[in-house]
């Protein structure tokens, strides 16, 4: 009993040293970006910096939000995440409903049209004409229409939809209820676990998207994310290097008035904690839901 006690307390001492090890693995790449991101711009050239700023400063942010580009991109993200929250869970869910009705006519074609789409893709170039035929190439709305139902999304939420009781539908229906009353007051509220889970796959997606930027409202400035002005610093830093004469990093200091000089280093590490920030605070509320959802809407037997 007692070489049992210890080999218990010697691979509990072990287990949590490996996650306490894999714990700081994961979060000081972050912590060390905050650091650099609050540290002189100049002093950062340096190098050495590693869990606390050298030289506290927060020259990085005021350039960032003294310049309009950032606080507009940002203000675009944040459109374009909350209505694709809203419009992408919202018919998904619908979609999935609908097709979780044995009665549904077209059931099995729908169905697999919808799987289809998972493994097929048309590809980029026929993917951007059409983009461009429904005139949505320098809009708003190619952040919006072109995953407003994602079939992974669909499977999952149908798969929840199956294990609620039918007796919800059939008692509804009894006392005349119609598909839309049934799904909008009986259907969403049933699943706001795995709708919720959902949802942060889709806010996280939306936010962390710049591709889409690039391709179809590159020409709009207007139109920038916050992840694609992100995408921009990155490859203007890889391109210039980290000199501290970048015509750039003036051109930013410049503009922001200030008597220092940002550099391709402090200026990506600021952006990114910019843009992380949000997710990192909305997150803690949504996990709750988060967890059940992928607990309840896994396959069921």
């Amino acid at each position: 009993m007692k070489q049992y006690e210890n080999e218990n307390f010697l691979f509990n001492y072990l287990n949590q040293l490996f996650f306490l090890v894999l714990i700081f693995v994961m979060l000081y790449p972050f912590w060390n970006t905050i650091a650099v991101s609050f540290n002189d711009p100049m002093d950062t050239m340096r190098g050495g910096i590693a869990f606390f700023p050298r030289k506290l400063s927060y020259f990085n942010y005021q350039v960032l939000f003294q310049t309009g580009a950032i606080p507009h991109a940002f203000f675009i993200s944040v459109a374009r995440t909350v209505i694709n929250f809203i419009t992408s869970v919202f018919f998904t869910a619908m979609v999935a409903f609908v097709l979780s009705r044995r009665e549904f006519v077209l059931l099995k074609p729908f169905t697999f049209i919808l799987i289809l789409s998972m493994y097929i893709n048309a590809g980029l170039i026929p993917t951007y004409f059409l983009i461009r035929r429904l005139g949505m190439v320098n809009s708003f709305w190619v952040y919006i229409v072109p995953g407003i139902v994602n079939a992974f999304n669909f499977v999952v939420i149908r798969t929840y939809i199956k294990t609620l009781p039918e007796g919800f539908i059939e008692a509804a229906r009894v006392d005349g209820y119609g598909d839309f009353y049934i799904f909008t007051r009986i259907i969403i509220p049933l699943c706001l676990p795995v709708l919720a889970t959902i949802g942060l796959f889709v806010a996280v997606g939306s936010w962390n998207s710049w591709f889409d930027t690039m391709v179809y409202n590159s020409g709009n400035v207007n139109l920038h994310t916050l992840q694609y002005k992100l995408m921009e610093y990155l490859r203007s830093s890889q391109s210039q290097g980290k000199s501290a004469g970048d015509a750039g990093a003036m051109a930013l200091a410049a503009a922001a008035g200030g008597s220092s000089m940002v550099t391709p280093m402090s200026i990506r590490a600021a952006i990114t904690v910019v843009a992380s920030v949000p997710i990192l605070a909305i997150y803690p509320f949504m996990q709750r839901y988060f967890i059940v959802g992928l607990n309840v809407g896994g396959v069921k037997e």
